[in-house]
């Protein structure tokens, strides 16, 4: 948000990164292919695995490691709500997981 954006998302099958700034223009970079091809079958408790991984940073976590373990598991990318403080993971199906900021779940006290 700092930056100006008010969003982002990340397409693993394009290999980019979309940034969306609130008076409606975007910025698409490409970035490094992820090592692994989207798998069919989505499956969102590997993909809520590895968003866990990365909240406490296990020994050894890279973000290259995130977005292969994710890929395996059918993620085919991830739009992010800065405003909303939840990030909407998607399969190629449109299966889909919502994963809120931390202390922002419905139903949570702030």
């Amino acid at each position: 948000m700092e930056a100006g954006f008010d969003g982002y998302a990340v397409d693993f099958r394009r290999s980019t990164r979309t940034y969306y700034m609130p008076n409606g223009e975007a910025l698409e970079l490409k970035t490094a292919p992820t090592p692994t091809p989207v798998a069919e079958t989505f499956d969102a408790s590997v993909v809520r695995e590895a968003i866990r991984d990365a909240q406490v940073l296990v020994p050894g976590y890279t973000y290259k490691g995130f977005c292969a373990k994710v890929a395996r598991a059918g993620c085919a990318g991830y739009v992010v709500s800065l405003f909303g403080r939840r990030v909407l993971y998607y399969g190629r199906t449109c299966e889909t997981h919502t994963e809120y900021f931390p202390g922002t779940q419905p139903g949570s006290t702030p």
